[in-house]
């Protein structure tokens, strides 16, 4: 019982492991509609996307989280205004702001002789540093993306499978667009300084995935994914504490091996129940079949 309670005796352990529950509850909610839509693509560049904003708040000595909202903020707008382009599909839209903002970024890093080490906590992130201020921070975006995605449901919902039916009822599919991008904006700017840019998708993407194959609705992938990131971060952290690896990145890859692990038990299901089918099926066809003796041929 001690190798799994020590841990979480230590304070900065329990800061982590609250910050991965409240990250894990915002991804959850943000990260079902990427899913669901198949904007894997999009979660990754804005996440890269946010390297200026960063490096411009360290260079100048600000906040790093208010100069990640602002490349949020741009890479939210360029691609609700590149969507718009007749000529234009969103996929080369988005690589190129993609492209774009992370070459901006490496150019300001590399007029700084002394931002490795904040590059690499940008990258990677350090979940064993929270501090409550942090927890303060992601209890209100958890709130927020909380309100936006209540509010938002029905014409997230019609987007997500219907576009031409949204609008119909008259849902507004572009702004329902233009706010779902800033439900994923949020989830990625109160996420990055926890896991850091390149985890983030881990616990974005893989526990929704995870969570689709066993769900019924909206909500129930909702609830199950945010219990999945739960799971993966408690697990994670136990698991780095006496392996001594990178906490940040055992939790995300934990959430990716829940993904494969789902799938394959899924598919074993979906197998055991196609034989079920089959059987009966089977039994059925033998008895009402013809008999017919050899002479008879």
């Amino acid at each position: 019982m001690e190798w799994w309670t020590a841990p979480f005796e230590v304070t900065f352990v329990q800061r982590a492991l609250w910050a991965g529950i409240l990250v894990s509850a915002i991804c959850a909610l943000a990260g079902t509609w990427v899913v669901l839509r198949g904007m894997s693509f999009l979660g990754d560049a804005m996440s890269h996307g946010l390297l200026p904003g960063v490096a411009v708040a360290a260079l100048l000595g600000g906040n790093p989280l208010l100069g990640a909202l602002a490349s949020a903020a741009v890479m939210t707008a360029g691609v609700t205004a590149l969507g718009r382009a007749p000529r234009l599909s969103q996929d080369t839209g988005i690589g190129l702001l993609f492209v774009g903002m992370l070459s901006l970024g490496v150019i300001l890093v590399s007029r700084s002789q002394s931002f490795a080490v904040d590059l690499t906590g940008f990258l990677f992130g350090d979940v064993l540093a929270v501090r409550r201020s942090d927890l303060v921070l992601l209890g209100a975006a958890l709130l927020l993306a909380l309100g936006v995605a209540t509010l938002g449901h029905r014409a997230f919902l019609a987007l997500a499978f219907d576009e031409r039916k949204a609008r119909t009822l008259g849902l507004r599919p572009r702004l329902a667009h233009a706010v779902l991008l800033g439900l994923l904006a949020l989830a990625i700017v109160a996420s990055f300084h926890i896991v850091g840019t390149l985890l983030v998708l881990g616990l974005l993407i893989a526990p929704p995935a995870a969570a689709l194959p066993w769900a019924r609705g909206v909500r129930g992938v909702m609830l199950l994914a945010a219990a999945l990131g739960s799971l993966a971060t408690f697990g994670g952290l136990l698991l780095s504490w006496h392996a001594r690896t990178a906490a940040g990145a055992t939790v995300s890859a934990l959430a990716v091996g829940f993904f494969f692990l789902s799938h394959l038990a899924s598919g074993l299901r979906h197998r055991r129940s196609a034989r079920r089918t089959a059987l009966p099926a089977r039994a059925t066809h033998t008895a009402t079949a013809p008999h017919t003796r050899p002479n008879e041929i």
